[in-house]
């Protein structure tokens, strides 16, 4: 557990100096994150989640376009609803969304945050959470979906979907 945190601190420094963070009028540090940064920070989490999977002794997981096209859409969906939760403003469910975008695997599970943190500031909550750790490390996932959308003010709400 020691050498995965130290893992997580060394990619949140990382992390930190290619994307920009600023400070607001209020000192809240907001992690800014460019359209060009979509795939990095994608692949930045991937590679993450699948370092903490692999010192459990789970498989690693792959990107899928269509459980990140459900993220997606229900992390903007989100920042409609001003609120961090599973189910969309027209009632749908983070299953509902899967099957949408015609995932056709089974759906295990969804993690999601509100937050001006950074992908693995957010990574480090979700692993301190009994309940989000369980679906992180679920030894049957094989796929994960991982989204974003961030408000003007900085704020991002973050959206990753794991399926077999």
């Amino acid at each position: 557990m020691r050498a995965i945190l130290l893992a997580l601190a060394t990619a949140t420094t990382l992390a930190a100096c290619s994307t920009g963070t600023t400070t607001t009028g209020n000192g809240v540090k907001v992690y800014r994150i460019s359209a060009a940064k979509t795939s990095t920070i994608q692949y930045r989490m991937l590679d993450s989640v699948n370092e903490l999977r692999a010192a459990s002794g789970a498989g690693p997981l792959q990107l899928n376009s269509q459980l990140n096209a459900a993220a997606k859409t229900h992390a903007k969906d989100m920042s409609v609803q001003n609120r961090p939760w599973h189910f969309g403003s027209d009632g749908s469910s983070p299953l509902d969304r899967a099957q949408r975008v015609g995932y056709s695997g089974r759906y295990i599970g969804q993690t999601l945050s509100e937050t001006f943190e950074s992908e693995l500031q957010t990574l480090s909550a979700w692993m301190a959470d009994p309940n989000t750790r369980r679906i992180l490390m679920d030894p049957r996932a094989r796929n994960m979906g991982f989204a974003w959308h961030q408000e003007r003010n900085g704020k991002i709400w973050w959206v990753l979907d794991v399926g077999t």
